[in-house]
């Protein structure tokens, strides 16, 4: 089982945004894919409760601080049958919760927002994955993606140099469009709807699913072999 953590210290950063979406990308090609909330606003398990039948199918694991602090605590809920596992994680968590959730981790998927003020944070949160997670020793991956970008301002660009230099990968941009929230409405993800409606999502989202994947042959493939779900269905 391949298990990546989405997580950032700041909220409002759309981690359930990227969450959803990679899930909607692994079961498009119906791989065993499981959705982790650790969050207790639950929004990655209210946007499963809004999937459709036909969808592909997406297991959801409530694993929150309510139902207890840990994975191990929550492992049942966890399909033997995952090979994708994705954690979305609370903003901010407790040292113990991280340290939890890194020794259970192959990647880890940072989000930040267009802001300044989230820039330096995502900053701090990154010194501190290296100096208290110590992710480089466990072998871990880090990967850093622009979300909810709404236009081309430079603000990301201190967070890149600094990413860089401690090299760390920067994946991209992945815009403030309609499209995802239409979409997450119906607890759907771009993966599943048909292609030349989302066309700009789907090429914004390759790197992400290349890098998480691991396989960009592949990844290229699915993204341009999209079936929606009515196709699917037919």
């Amino acid at each position: 089982m391949n298990t990546t953590l989405v997580v950032n210290a700041k909220g409002g950063v759309g981690k359930t945004t990227i969450t959803t979406n990679l899930a909607s990308y692994f079961a498009a090609r119906d791989i065993p894919t499981t959705i982790a909330d650790f969050d207790p606003q639950g929004s990655s398990l209210n946007w499963l409760a809004q999937r459709s039948s036909d969808a592909r199918k997406i297991f959801g694991a409530d694993l929150a601080a309510r139902h207890g602090s840990g994975l191990q605590s929550g492992r049942r809920q966890i399909p033997r049958e995952t090979k994708q596992l994705i954690i979305d994680a609370p903003a901010g968590p407790s040292r113990l919760l991280l340290q939890d959730l890194l020794a259970r981790t192959q990647s880890i998927l940072i989000p930040v927002a267009p802001s300044s003020i989230d820039v330096h944070a995502t900053a701090n949160f990154i010194k501190e994955l290296l100096l208290v997670g110590h992710v480089r020793f466990r072998n871990i991956r880090v990967a850093v993606v622009a979300n909810r970008v709404r236009s081309g301002k430079p603000v990301y660009a201190p967070l890149e140099r600094f990413v860089a230099s401690l090299g760390i990968a920067f994946l991209g941009r992945v815009s403030d469009s309609d499209t995802y929230v239409e979409a997450a409405e119906t607890g759907l993800g771009i993966f599943d709807l048909p292609a030349d409606t989302c066309s700009a999502e789907l090429r914004e989202f390759q790197p992400i699913v290349r890098w998480v994947s691991g396989d960009d042959a592949i990844a290229d493939a699915a993204i341009s072999n999209v079936v929606p779900i009515n196709a699917a269905r037919a």
